[in-house]
């Protein structure tokens, strides 16, 4: 049994040595010209505003949380779609339900003001 597993620890230590003689090489190969510009938090070419460590709304974590929660969807509808015909109306309907109740659950949200920024 655990000679079923040799390739992956061969695997697994090919990715490591791999991975730190990337690191080390360009470590050791990178030039270093430090500036004003590059030690800056912000490389967008904004002067940064502020504290880097300001407090965020809670509205900000809640989109975020509700973007993930709907992108996961996209996941769902993916396998689905590779499998549509094998599954016939009953594929459908579950599919539509499911639908259905996202899109209640982001009408419920809406209407709470969850998307909303200016408020």
């Amino acid at each position: 049994m655990p000679a079923d597993y040799f390739p992956v620890l061969v695997h697994f230590i090919i990715v490591v040595g791999l991975a730190a003689a990337i690191l080390g090489v360009s470590a050791w190969v990178g030039v270093r010209r430090p500036s004003r510009e590059k030690l800056s938090p912000y490389e967008c070419g904004i002067a940064p505003v502020g504290d880097a460590r300001e407090r965020f709304s809670v509205s900000f974590y809640l989109v975020g949380m509700l973007f993930i929660l709907f992108d996961v969807e996209a996941a769902f509808l993916y396998p689905w779609a590779v499998v549509y015909r094998s599954l016939k109306w009953f594929g459908f309907f579950e599919m539509f339900m499911f639908i259905v109740v996202l899109f209640a659950g982001f009408v419920y949200i809406w209407k709470k003001g969850a998307l909303d920024w200016s408020r």
